[in-house]
This record gives structure tokens, sequence and C-alpha cells, in this order.
């Protein structure tokens, strides 16, 4: 067999392995030995194993991984989720569904000091769900609500996917943290204007009773202040430091994750044994996004080696379908891979093959990252995969909510993320403009 044969049947094999519930970076690691071994022998995949695990682990920048996780899940345990979501409550409360758009921005804020989208379906769907059901929203509705503006977790720095294809791509972090700014504020603001064409036109969706007027406990000045400072002190610290020059991304993560368990202590929400588990959890979530980085670099020089990134930049962009037809095909395919995987696997799979086409197409490979991050979490929404859903539904644990209900109610947001990555595609500024600066 040719080289290139062999690196099609490895993709193909990487797929099979994935069907059969093979993990991801096992699967990734197997293939790409097998594969470097057929093209070469059995010594140079050996080496090749070797120089990747050295190559790829050792950068000072992954202690940015560990960081952000600590720290996302010091914030969750620390209640400043809830906090968050009422201060928004008695600021847009006398909008027009304003507990929705409340959600949407403080899950906007609670991104920015996490950068984890489960943390923040997780925290919200016990917060603002049942604060919203409570004024006579529909459960569908305030599910689907959460659901959606849960996805900014990933594209508000700082974001785990974005650290992801930084290193894929081998694209500065912060550039790529910068890059996200825009398009979380239009993904946001695309939610928002969704929530209230939502309750004038199909109020039977978002109400309960739609004759029926909010009414709202009265929160005073001085508790949305004392709720908002450990927020704005975290932003501060960690964007602040970061997009000020005066921290790098690691050194940011490590500022923030000091200021979350401060809060956190002061809290008193910290107990010896809840400390160990966040920990250990932090452990285990960084371990294994170590473990798929190393499986996705192999796999990325294993296809370099067999010629596959080469053959299909030529199929794309010589042929008659061109740099955003290759472009149109990648997106559609992240979308449908959502439907049956996770984003950061989606990612590991793709990108080895898709950035040689892009980087040949002359895109610009920051907003080919924000595309990518968009369209991945578009996936968290849709059946029958939809981690955000399930989710969701696990954190709620009420057995007459069925999945349906809250698929239907994230189905608005779908649309809105498909309109928002459209936007994104045709005016690539959004994405660009701040990294650039």
């Amino acid at each position: 067999m040719s080289p290139l044969e062999i690196g099609g049947f490895a993709v193909l094999g990487l797929l099979v392995f994935i069907y059969l519930g093979m993990p991801i970076g096992i699967g990734m690691l197997a293939v790409s030995f097998v594969g470097v071994a057929f093209i070469r022998n059995d010594l140079v995949a050996m080496r090749m194993l070797g120089a990747v695990a050295n190559d790829s682990l050792r950068e000072y920048l992954f202690a940015v991984v560990p960081l952000f996780v600590l720290m996302g899940l010091l914030v969750t345990v620390s209640g400043v989720g809830k906090d968050t979501f009422d201060v928004f409550e008695r600021l847009l409360r006398k909008l027009t569904a304003g507990l929705g758009i409340a959600t949407v921005f403080a899950n906007a804020v609670f991104a920015s000091i996490t950068g984890i989208s489960i943390a923040s379906a997780t925290v919200f769907s016990r917060v603002a769900v049942p604060e919203m059901t409570r004024h006579g929203y529909t459960k569908k509705f305030a599910t689907g609500v959460v659901a959606g503006s849960s996805v900014l977790g990933m594209l508000i720095p700082p974001s785990l996917l974005m650290i992801v294809y930084a290193v894929l791509a081998e694209e500065s972090v912060g550039r790529m943290f910068l890059a996200g700014i825009g398009p979380g504020i239009l993904l946001a603001v695309a939610f928002s204007v969704t929530i209230v064409l939502l309750a004038r036109t199909r109020k039977k969706f978002v109400f309960d009773n739609p004759d029926d007027t909010e009414t709202y406990t009265d929160i005073s000045g001085l508790s949305v202040l004392r709720k908002a400072v450990p927020i704005g002190a975290l932003m501060l610290v960690v964007l602040g430091g970061l997009y000020g020059g005066f921290l790098n991304p690691t050194e940011a993560g490590a500022a923030g994750a000091f200021g979350a368990l401060v809060i956190a202590i002061l809290r008193r929400s910290l107990p010896p044994r809840v400390f160990w588990n966040l920990l250990v959890e932090t452990g285990q979530i960084t371990v294994s996004v170590l473990i798929l980085i190393l499986a996705a670099t192999f796999f990325s020089r294993m296809l370099a080696l067999s010629g596959v990134p080469r053959e299909l930049a030529e199929f794309f962009l010589e042929g008659p379908i061109g740099p955003y037809g290759f472009l149109l095909v990648y997106l559609l395919l992240i979308i449908a891979l959502g439907m049956l995987i996770d984003s950061i696997s989606i990612m590991l799979i793709l990108l080895p093959i898709a950035l040689p086409v892009a980087e040949a197409a002359n895109f610009d490979m920051i907003w080919f990252g924000v595309l990518t991050v968009v369209a991945v979490e578009i996936g968290l929404l849709t059946p029958p995969f939809g981690l955000s859903i399930y989710t969701i539904k696990s954190a709620m644990n009420d057995p007459d909510l069925p999945v349906s209900e809250i698929f239907r109610g994230a189905l608005p947001f779908v649309l809105a993320m498909m309109m928002s990555l459209l936007i994104l595609v045709m005016v690539p500024s959004i994405s660009t403009w701040l990294a650039r600066l």
C-alpha cells in the first residue's frame, strides 16, 4: 500500500474505533503508531511516539490547563454563579423576558472566569431554572435558555477549547482568547434578541400564563454590590492582567485560581474534603486533556507523513469546490459530528486534517479557530448527543422533564448560533480585530 492509502485507512480505522466505544486518545495513538509502522517501520514509530510525547507536553504553556480548570471548579463551589445571576436579575428585571436575558449575560460573565461550558450548564440549571419557573416561565424555555447560553463558556475567554486549538494550530493562546470576545458578545446579543422575539411572538413557548406579569423579590443595591465585587475582582485579575499585558495566560490562570481559592475560603465553602476532591478532579481533567493533545499531535504527524492533508488540499483548493466550499463542508461535518461525540474529540479528529488545508487556502488561522469553536459548540445542543442538554437533565434530576423538552427549548438558540456562525464567516473582522491589535 502507498502512504496515502495507509493514511486513509488510519482515518477510517479511527472512526471505527470511536463507533465501537474506544476512548478517543487510545484510538488515535493506536492508529497513529500502526500507520507510522506501516509507512516506515516499528523503530521509527517508537521514536516518533517518544519525540511527540517530549515535544507536545513539556511546554510551560500547558500549566494553563490545570490552573483554569481549578479556577472554574473553585468558582462553581463558592456560589459565584448564583451571585452573578442575582446581579443580572436585578439589572435586567424590567426588560421583556428579563430573567431569560439575565441568564444569558450572567452565563457570559460566568464564562469569563471559568471557561468550561459544562460547569455553566450545571450551575445555571440549578440556579436560573428554578427561579425562572417560579416567575412563570415554562421549563422548556428556561432549560433551553440555560443550554443555549452555556456554550458561551467555550467561546468567551478563558476557554479550554481555545487552548486546545491554539496548541494544535501553533497559535498564540492570548490571541485566541482575544479573538473570542467579539464572537462571544455577538452570540450573547443574538441569544437576547431570540428571547425577546420569542416572548413577543411565541408567548406560550416562553410563559406558562402569558397574561401574567413578572414579579420579583427586591434586592437592595448594597446586596447587588456585595455580590458583584467578587465577580468583578476575578475578571479584573484574570482578564485585566491578560489583556493589559501584565500577565501571560499561564500567570493569569495562576492568579485567577488563587483569587477563586481566596473567595471560596472567605465564604467558608471549601472544607478539606471538598478541596481535595476538586484537586483530584482538576488532575483527572488535566491528564485527560494532555493525553488527547499528545494523541492528536502523533495523529497529525502520521497524517503529514502519509500525505493525506496535501492531497485533500489539492482536491479542495484546485478542484471545483474551492476554499469556501471546503469551509462549508468542514463546518457541516463538525456540526454533524457534534451530534455523536464530544467537543474536544471533534477538534482532535478533524484539525490535524483540516489545518493544512486551511493554511493552503490562506485563511486567517485565528478566524478559522473561532469558526471551529462556534461550530463545535452547536453540537453541544443537537440531538442525539447534546452534552449540555444531558448535563442539564442530570443536574435538574426532574422526572417530569423529558430530555426531548430540553432539546425543543434549545432549538431557537441553535438557530441563533447558526445565524451567528454565518455572520462570523461573512465578517471575519469580528473575530480578528482584537487579536491583531
